[in-house]
C-alpha cells in the first residue's frame, strides 16, 4: 500500500495520508531533511498515522515537543454529508475535536498537515537492565521521583517484566544529543542507575526508532525496515493508567507477586512512559487530549502472544492484566481513573450495535479519556453528525443521547 507523503523541508511541514505508517513518516522526513527534522510520534512503526494522530499520539519526544496532535495545523476529511473539508471549511470546533478526540466519531480523515520539529544529527540511546538482586525496586522508585523533572532532552522509560525466577526492569532511554552531554546529566539526576559510556550508543534519530521497536540492531542500522508493513505481527491486550504520585516502594512486591503467579507462557509487561516537559506545559483544553500537568507518567499494561497460540491464551493474558490493573487502583489517578483513547478499554462500557448508549456509560468512558473535554466533544458531534452515522464501540455520542448528563 502506497500512501502519499509530501515533505517540505524549507517550510518544515508535511502532508501525510492517514494510511501511512509511523515508520514511513519517520523515514521520509529523515530522508528529505538529512536527519535534521522529524515528527513526534510513537515507537511502533507499523501503526497508522490516522488513528495515532486522532487519539493524540505520544512517543519518545513528548517531553521535548508534546503530542503528535499538538503539531497538526490542517486536515482533509469527508463529513457525513459527503463534503470534502479542510481546516477552514470544517471550522475550528471540528478541527479541535479530531486532534485527540478520536477522528472516527466525526468523519473520515483523509490526510493531515503537520509541523515538523528539529532533532540533532546525533542522539544517544541506552538500555540498562536491572534485576531484583541489582536493586531494581529502588531504581524504579527513584525513577518515579525524577522522570518528569530531568532535562526535556532526556526520555527514560523503564520496562518491567518477569525473566525466569526474577523480575527485570530495563531502563531504556533516548537523549537528544551526544553521550558526552548525556553522562553528566545522568550523574546529576540518576546516579544510582550506574550508567557508563559503554552502555550508550550514538545514532541518528530515525535509527533510534528502529532501536526502540526491538529490531536486531545491526551496524549500520537498517532503517529501510521502517518502509515495510511486515512488522512484529502478534496478538496483544493493553490497558493504560496515569499516575500523579509515585507507587510506594513496598507496593512493588504486590506487582511482582502477580507476575510470579503466572506460568512461563504468560508474557506480560509494564511500560512506564515519563511526562513533564512540553506535554505538561500545554493546557488540557488546548486539544481533546487532557492528560497534561500533574501526571508524572503513563503506565501501560501490555500482554502479547503469538498468532499460533492456543484458544485459552487470550484468557490467561487478559486475567493477568486485569489482576495488575485492579491491584494498581489505589496508586493511579482518581475521579476519574483516567485512560488513553488509543488504548481503548472496552471493559469500562460500550455502545450497543446501533451506536446507542446510556448516559451513565457514555460519561464513564468519556470522562476517563477526555475529562471535561468530553462535553465539548459531545457538542461538536451534535453539530456535525446528529444522527450518529459515524460510530464505534466507544464513539462520542450526539447530544440527544447524553442530554440528561449535560
Amino acid at each position: 500500500m502506497v500512501c502519499k507523503l509530501d515533505v517540505d523541508v524549507e517550510e518544515k511541514t508535511a502532508w501525510v495520508e492517514s494510511g501511512a505508517t509511523i515508520g514511513q513518516l519517520n523515514y521520509r522526513i529523515a530522508e528529505k531533511s538529512q536527519n535534521l527534522l522529524t515528527f513526534p510520534v510513537g515507537t511502533c512503526p507499523g501503526v497508522g498515522v490516522g488513528g495515532h494522530f486522532s487519539g493524540g499520539g505520544y512517543g519518545v519526544l513528548l517531553r521535548k515537543y508534546g503530542l503528535s496532535a499538538d503539531h497538526i495545523v490542517d486536515a482533509h476529511m469527508v463529513d457525513v454529508k459527503g463534503r470534502f473539508l479542510n481546516r477552514e471549511s470544517m471550522g475550528e470546533d471540528l478541527f479541535w475535536a479530531i486532534r485527540g478526540g478520536g477522528g472516527a466519531s466525526f468523519g473520515i480523515i483523509v490526510s493531515w498537515k503537520i509541523n515538523l520539529v528539529a532533532v540533532p544529527p546525533t542522539v544517544t540511546v541506552f538500555n540498562v537492565p536491572r534485576t531484583l538482586e541489582q536493586n531494581a525496586t529502588k531504581l524504579l522508585f527513584k525513577w518515579q521521583c525524577i522522570a518528569d523533572k530531568v532535562h526535556e532532552d532526556l526520555f527514560i522509560s523503564p520496562l518491567l517484566s518477569r525473566v525466569n525466577s526474577t523480575m527485570v526492569s530495563a531502563f531504556t532511554a533516548l537523549f537528544l544529543g551526544g553521550v558526552d552531554r548525556l553522562l553528566p546529566l545522568i550523574q546529576d539526576s540518576f546516579p544510582e542507575l550506574g550508567l557508563t559510556r559503554k552502555d550508550c550508543r550514538e545514532m541518528t534519530f530515525v535509527e533510534s526508532i528502529v532501536y526502540f521497536d526491538g529490531y536486531e540492531v545491526e551496524d549500520p542500522i537498517n532503517v529501510d525496515v521502517l518502509l515495510g508493513r511486515d512488522f512484529h505481527v502478534r496478538f496483544f491486550r493493553g490497558k493504560a493508567d496515569y499516575l500523579t504520585e509515585p507507587i510506594p516502594e513496598e507496593a512493588f512486591q504486590g506487582i511482582y507477586d502477580i507476575f510470579f503467579e503466572q506460568d512461563q507462557e504468560t508474557n506480560g509487561v509494564l511500560l512506564f512512559f515519563p511526562y513533564g516537559g512540553k506535554i505538561s506545559e500545554i493546557s488540557e483544553s488546548e486539544i481533546p487530549y487532557p492528560h497534561r500537568a500533574g501526571n508524572i507518567y503513563t503506565l501501560l499494561y501490555y500482554a502479547g502472544w503469538d498468532l499460533e497460540s492456543t484458544d485459552d491464551t487470550y484468557q490467561r493474558h487478559d486475567n493477568m492484566l486485569k489482576k495488575l490493573f485492579n491491584y494498581m487502583t489505589p496508586y493511579v489517578a482518581k475521579n476519574p481513573r483516567t485512560a488513553y483513547i488509543n488504548y481503548r478499554d472496552l471493559d469500562v462500557g460500550t455502545n450497543d450495535k446501533l451506536g446507542h448508549t446510556s448516559v451513565q456509560e457514555a460519561s464513564v468512558w468519556g470522562k476517563k479519556y477526555f475529562k471535561n473535554n468530553f462535553y465539548r466533544l459531545v457538542h461538536v458531534k451534535t453539530m456535525v453528525d446528529p444522527e450518529n452515522f459515524f460510530r464505534n464501540e466507544q464513539s462520542i455520542p450526539p447530544f440527544n443521547l447524553v442530554k440528561d448528563e449535560l
